[in-house]
């Protein structure tokens, strides 16, 4: 029974009931190339029009962009182990960066890392999704281990199973070709964005040594002042130094949890302590709604505002709380460290040992420029407005990729 229920996917087209058969990797095309590299030190075999691609041009999950900045001659085809592999063909990463693949439409040449499949058997678009999903499974199964890749024969002797009928492999290839477009839209929209908020963080702050921002709001035009943060603060504190037991109490946060302005965990996977040890890490204060949470070891500068979530959190060393004065909206806190000079400034004032780590003396004098405190409600509207626009195209982005995720399994066999 199970071996029957292999054969037909869990989600398909109406009018496609056939089952699925088994395939080789390596019956999926008439032709097999591997690439190679032309000597660097020889700049004509540059300054060709073959395009040349690596593991670094491709990106992890995107199967259909590549991004094309080298391109060879046919003297380098000719002097290497480099081939000229015929336009449609997948080329797909066999060594570092395992897992990454594309079609390429045009004639082409890859180095060594690579195992292009030509004239191909199968819809092209088919084939290079039922390839990902392939790959996926098989990054799983070496997940952990020292494996860093897989021979290009030990590829081509993989299982897959693919609809007999063309139309159905057609219909499957540009349903998730027609989403990747739809996910890469996203992306370029949340770049954007991002980008706009990079712009305005720069524009509304004053910088170079400057006490006026570059864009100002009507009715503003005192300079600001400076002041160094610990002067600008009513609580600076960084989490817990101590050793804690495992429990099941408090999640307990560190710098890898502060993503894209906002506390995020993996309750299955992130650590958790018992309340015993959570309320010996706050005997001595309290965490308020809104208080700014920075990364000070490890990758320091990541910023977060805190807000109460269904679990309680406490703090690792890596991360500190900073709350501001009667005179420091908290949210204008937030920004102004997320400029360049305050980044800049941390990044200056942290020690390199094991691992970056920022100390809290250090952090205090950090020095920012702060207006008053109307133009400071004024500057947290427009960011907030802006991140907000982020994390609801963040979150739309997710979903399609969650989407494509669940898709992936229910459509192949």
């Amino acid at each position: 029974m199970k071996d029957n229920q292999a054969k037909y996917p869990q989600l398909r087209f109406k009018g496609f009931t056939d089952p699925w058969e088994q395939r080789k990797l390596s019956d999926f095309s008439k032709t097999t190339y591997g690439g190679g590299t032309p000597k660097t030190a020889v700049t004509e075999y540059w300054d060709g029009n073959i395009p040349w691609i690596q593991s670094s041009n491709l990106t992890v999950d995107d199967v259909q962009e590549v991004n094309l900045d080298k391109f060879i001659t046919d003297d380098a085809i000719k002097n290497s182990a480099a081939k000229l592999i015929p336009a449609n063909s997948i080329a797909i990463v066999t060594r570092v960066g395992v897992g990454k693949l594309t079609l390429m439409k045009q004639e082409f040449a890859t180095s060594q890392d690579f195992l292009s499949l030509s004239e191909l058997h199968v819809d092209e678009q088919f084939g290079l999704y039922s390839i990902y999903k392939l790959l996926q499974k098989e990054l799983n199964n070496i997940q952990g281990t020292s494996i860093k890749g897989m021979t290009k024969a030990d590829l081509l002797t993989k299982d897959i199973m693919i609809p007999v009928e063309k139309d159905e492999q057609i219909k499957i290839g540009s349903f998730f070709k027609q989403l990747d477009h739809l996910i890469t839209l996203h992306q370029r929209k949340l770049a954007k964005l991002k980008e706009l908020k990079q712009g305005y963080l720069q524009k509304l702050f004053p910088r170079n040594g400057s006490k006026f921002p570059q864009l100002r709001f009507a009715g503003f035009a005192d300079a600001w002042e400076q002041r160094k943060l610990k002067d600008t603060l009513s609580l600076i504190k960084d989490g817990t130094h101590g050793t804690h037991k495992d429990g099941n109490f408090s999640m307990l946060l560190s710098t890898k949890n502060l993503i894209n302005g906002k506390v995020v965990f993996n309750k299955s996977k992130d650590r958790k302590i018992g309340k015993k040890d959570y309320d010996s890490i706050f005997k001595g204060y309290s965490i308020h709604e809104k208080d700014v949470l920075l990364s000070v070891v490890g990758s320091i500068g990541r910023l977060a505002l805190y807000y109460p979530q269904d679990i309680p959190i406490a703090f690792q060393r890596s991360v500190a709380i900073l709350r501001g004065n009667k005179s420091l909206e908290q949210e204008f806190l937030k920004y102004v460290l997320e400029t360049h000079d305050a980044q800049r400034q941390l990044k200056m004032r942290t020690t390199m040992s094991a691992q970056p780590d920022l100390f809290l003396g250090d952090l205090s004098q950090v020095m920012i420029k702060v207006p008053i405190f109307k133009e400071q409600i004024k500057i947290i509207k427009i960011f907030d407005s802006i991140s907000n626009l982020i994390a609801s195209n963040q979150r739309k982005l997710e979903k399609l990729q969650e989407l494509k995720k669940g898709y992936l399994q229910k459509m192949f066999c």
